[in-house]
């Protein structure tokens, strides 16, 4: 086992010079005055006290970076993760009490050993069976769950905590007489100032200035209202030691729940990865995100940090800030460190009317507006996935909403590799550059050879996908009466157990009627397992080809030349009289 696997920072650490360590420093100031307001905002959404939020940027960062694959990752509190730890355990304990934070840093832990055990087992890859638009659709609809969360508090109308998402659009319709429009306009001043600095001063903190302008408002409308509530004073120090429940209850309570948090995790870090490696230019070890991932969550639990994972943002701002290596991601926790002891007493003057201005603003970024149409626009699968799992989002448990796309997906997926393209090819006597070539019947109608038929599969050849190549060769067998069939197999990735089975017995039908199933072009690797399996032997060596023109010699001598000898197809030059 690689020595690198454990411990991959020794291998980016030498490529460290006196220039990278510039602008990864650059880069890390850069993320930590973004990082500082969005910590607060996400640890308000998963029900936290905000400081939570804070801890977990500045450790979560630091353990990934270590442990992860990708150059320019930033891990930390996410909004995705944020409102399904907020899900998971609101209906265990109070938001914000002492029994709540333990239950967010025994789930922390638990999401952290399954993604830790998924990366030992070498399970990055199967991201790859997760569609993309299952975290499109369920961002989505945390958007719009966590912005409909923080209207009573822009509007300052009661709605009992924990309630469903049509509830608390109920109970903001009934309560509309009740608004308080002193905290409607801290919201909207907050909100308005995020979004103008964002256009026209893009490299100023555009959630920080729009905190500031809410806390200001906040001050000058205190002596018209009562109701403007402070986030409160946030302790000015290092996060502190913390130990998660460990009592069997907990843990088989949370243990659903931290595997949705843990799946959640590692498709937005793999995904955010992956992105950001285009850009760059380097290979991503998903295994090894994983234990990044994994490995960030443990000790963060311990260290009163909740659940995080791989942040677009800031990962995205990070590589467009010059950083070179995953130090830029440690210098932005060290630095957020030193301006929380600095500045964490002036969070006492933040009015949590402000607070869910910028929530707003965070949620309305959360969706991806683009991906979206162009999901509803080119494909009917992907269309159904995202429709399925936003609505799930809103109307179910969270965490089931993740189960529900991902199942979707998985089975989407199956049903299409079930149904491989499985095209009729024939021999074109047009010739191109002075050669003749098989080309797809569909394309272009051409004469095809009446006793050979010439199919190509497009897929690999498993369990689930059998029954429809079964059908196609029993269809051209009852059809056109034809009982010579060569597979073009060079589109054949693998055959399982189940694949060589069924094609030993098609090919015993056509022997029985004089005729047989061949092979041309099947893969050194997928060759060598159908020999294992015997699946060479019981065909007949002599059925398969390395090409179309070796292959079509041997089986003419097969058919029966008395049909040969009136046909105007010709098509072969074996056909030539």
């Amino acid at each position: 086992m690689k020595f690198s696997r454990f411990f991959p920072f020794l291998v980016w650490f030498k490529f460290v010079n006196k220039a990278s360590l510039k602008a990864d420093l650059i880069a890390g100031l850069t993320g930590a005055v973004i990082v500082l307001p969005q910590g607060v905002a996400f640890a308000t959404i998963a029900g936290l006290p905000p400081e939570y939020g804070l801890y977990t940027a500045m450790v979560t960062p630091i353990i990934a970076a270590l442990f992860g694959s990708s150059l320019h990752l930033v891990s930390g509190p996410t909004t995705a993760i944020s409102i399904v730890v907020f899900s998971s355990i609101s209906h265990h304990a109070e938001p914000g009490s002492a029994e709540f934070v333990s239950l967010a840093l025994t789930l922390t832990f638990l999401a952290g050993v399954y993604q830790l055990a998924f990366g030992l087992a070498r399970l990055g890859a199967m991201v790859n069976f997760v569609s993309h638009t299952v975290i499109i659709g369920f961002t989505a609809g945390a958007a719009i769950l966590i912005a409909s969360s923080q209207l009573k508090h822009i509007t300052g109308i009661f709605v009992p905590k924990g309630e469903s998402f049509i509830h608390t659009l109920i109970d903001l319709y009934q309560g509309a007489g009740d608004a308080n429009i002193y905290l409607i306009i801290i919201a909207l001043a907050t909100l308005i100032t995020t979004v103008l600095t964002k256009k026209f001063f893009p490299k100023l903190p555009n959630l920080l200035l729009g905190m500031v302008v809410g806390s200001v408002l906040a001050l000058y409308f205190k002596d018209f209202t009562t109701q403007i509530k402070l986030v409160g004073e946030i302790p000015a120090h290092l996060p502190p030691l913390s130990m998660p429940n460990f009592s069997f209850s907990t843990i088989k309570t949370l243990a659903p729940e931290a595997f949705a948090v843990a799946l959640l995790g590692l498709i937005e870090a793999v995904s955010i990865s992956r992105a950001v490696a285009t850009k760059s230019n380097q290979r991503i070890n998903p295994s090894q995100e994983f234990i990044g991932q994994g490995m960030s969550n443990i000790f963060g639990s311990f260290i009163s940090s909740y659940a995080g994972s791989g942040s677009f943002t800031r990962s995205g701002l990070n590589f467009a800030s010059g950083a070179k290596t995953p130090l830029s991601a440690i210098f932005s926790a060290v630095i957020l460190m030193v301006i929380v002891l600095l500045i964490a007493p002036l969070t006492a003057y933040l009015p949590i009317a402000a607070m869910a201005g910028v929530i707003l603003v965070v949620a309305y970024n959360l969706i991806d507006f683009h991906h979206i149409r162009e999901t509803l626009s080119f494909s009917v699968e992907e269309s159904a996935i995202l429709i399925t799992t936003f609505l799930a989002t809103l109307f179910l448990e969270l965490e089931f909403a993740i189960y529900l796309g991902v199942l979707l997906s998985l089975v989407l997926f199956l049903n299409k590799t079930s149904t491989p393209a499985i095209p009729t090819l024939s021999l074109d006597n047009a010739q191109t550059n002075g050669k003749k070539k098989f080309i797809n019947i569909n394309k272009k109608p051409i004469k095809q050879c009446p006793q050979l038929k010439i199919i190509r599969i497009d897929m690999s050849i498993y369990f689930g996908s059998v029954n429809h190549i079964q059908k196609r060769i029993a269809a051209i067998v009852e059809n056109e009466r034809i009982n010579h069939i060569l597979i073009v197999a060079s589109g054949i990735n693998f055959i399982d157990l189940a694949g060589t089975e069924a094609l030993i017995s098609e090919n015993n039908r056509l022997v029985k009627n004089n005729g047989g199933l061949y092979f041309v072009g099947l893969k050194a690797s997928v060759y060598e397992f159908a020999a294992k399996s015997h699946f060479i032997q019981q065909i007949g060596r002599s059925h398969f080809f390395d090409s179309k023109s070796q292959a079509i010699n041997h089986i003419h001598k097969k058919l029966e030349q008395k049909t040969c000898a009136t046909c105007q197809a010709l098509i072969f030059n074996e056909c030539q009289p």
